[in-house]
């Protein structure tokens, strides 16, 4: 009976005991649920300029440059400029000695004197040569008259003579007329023989054919210089003559982006060493793949007006590729892909998430291009790092400068 009693006291109290140390474990667990979410690197999608391009580089070469020949034989007699000079357009850069053309030239003024004097000779003797037949015309025809009205007259033998001294009188004109145009024409052959003659001595004026810089001098003062011909391969130029102040770049495009790069395309041109960027466009294209490197060869004019940029440099040149304005955009850290469809998590208004099927469009290195399936404003998780399921609770911390302050909601 007794230990009836002890079963009946001591049952109530080990529950009693079980149930307060079951107590606080349920407190705690209920306080810890809400701890479960954690943080995530977000961004708030927004809508910006998406780029698309690719860098390939490049070497400045001068625009046009050129060695600069002589196109006649002689020595230097004067040099005008020396290498780093700045020239004009027409400026002389040096004058050679050739005086056997001055004698080619003294002798072709000769000739056309000489010419001259012929045609003057040719014209005396054309006017004689008419006075003489209009004189042998009128005697045969004053006897042919006489002879007609009273015949027997006059012989008709003298009548005969008269009339071939008129025929021989006429030819003689026709001969001379015929010398005063060839002299006419001599003097035409000697002047022009002449003008050849001071062509040739202007030739002696090494000009400079474009506005540049002179990157190499060759000759000095007393050097013989052969005639620029393109037969002569040992003839020595003069100097060599670049364009600076508008430089290009020469570069060749893949042929992904051949057709997707046209002239007047902006391009930026970043040079390395001088750690600076220069706005250009593409001036020509070659309009055909090379065969051998699969590239297609395209220029770009760079302005220099200052000088800055210095042919040989190497460029690095931006071309882009394809353009969307203010579209809504993730980065494409933020894009996961499972059976050829696209997705993205998406933070709703809870801070839990949720998964989002999404449609793309450009891509960029960084950013890709959503028409579909984002609203501007939503919040998407933007390092898919860990495992996450749908409906779980996160914390969303922004890192996206476009997304505000970095922080939590």
């Amino acid at each position: 009976m007794k230990q009836n009693w002890l079963l009946i006291i001591a049952g109530p109290l080990l529950l009693a005991s079980l149930s307060g140390c079951g107590t606080p474990h349920s407190a705690h667990a209920a306080e810890a649920a809400p701890q479960t979410a954690h943080a995530v690197a977000a961004v708030r999608v927004v809508r910006r300029d998406l780029d698309r391009g690719m860098v390939v580089t490049g070497e400045l070469t001068p625009f046009q440059e050129v060695e600069v020949m002589a196109k006649v034989a002689g020595y230097v007699r004067r040099m005008y400029v020396d290498v780093g000079d700045s020239v004009s357009q027409g400026q002389v850069l040096a004058v050679l000695e050739v005086p056997e053309m001055t004698d080619d030239l003294n002798r072709a003024g000769a000739a056309i004197q000489r010419n001259r004097a012929d045609l003057n000779r040719a014209e005396d003797e054309i006017r004689r040569a008419e006075t003489a037949h209009e004189l042998a015309h009128v005697t045969y025809h004053r006897l042919s008259n006489v002879s007609r009205n009273q015949p027997g007259l006059v012989a008709q033998q003298e009548i005969d003579d008269a009339q071939t001294r008129d025929q021989m009188a006429e030819a003689q004109v026709a001969a001379v007329r015929s010398a005063l145009a060839a002299a006419q024409e001599q003097i035409k052959v000697s002047e022009a023989e002449q003008s050849k003659y001071k062509t040739m001595l202007q030739y002696t004026r090494v000009v400079a054919p474009f506005a540049g810089v002179v990157t190499r001098r060759y000759a000095n003062v007393g050097s013989m210089i052969q005639a620029g011909v393109a037969s002569q391969t040992q003839t020595m130029p003069i100097v060599r003559l670049s364009q600076n102040n508008l430089l290009r770049v020469v570069v060749p495009v893949p042929e992904s982006a051949a057709g997707i790069v046209h002239q007047g395309s902006s391009v930026e041109i970043r040079v390395p060493s001088l750690a600076k960027s220069f706005a250009g466009k593409v001036a020509r294209t070659a309009e055909r793949i090379d065969t051998s490197t699969r590239t297609m060869r395209t220029e770009i004019d760079v302005p220099n007006p200052g000088g800055v940029l210095i042919p040989g440099m190497y460029a690095e040149i931006s071309l882009s590729l394809a353009m969307s304005a203010q579209v809504i955009a993730v980065p494409l850290t933020a894009i996961m892909e499972e059976a050829g469809q696209k997705r993205v998590w998406v933070v709703d208004s809870g801070s839990r998430l949720q998964v989002r099927r999404i449609s793309t469009g450009l891509e960029t290195p960084d950013f890709i291009e959503v028409p579909s399936g984002l609203r501007e404003g939503e919040i998407v998780v933007a390092a898919l790092r860990g495992q996450f399921r749908p409906g779980q609770a996160v914390i969303p911390k922004f890192e996206d400068s476009a997304s505000g302050a970095k922080g939590g909601e």
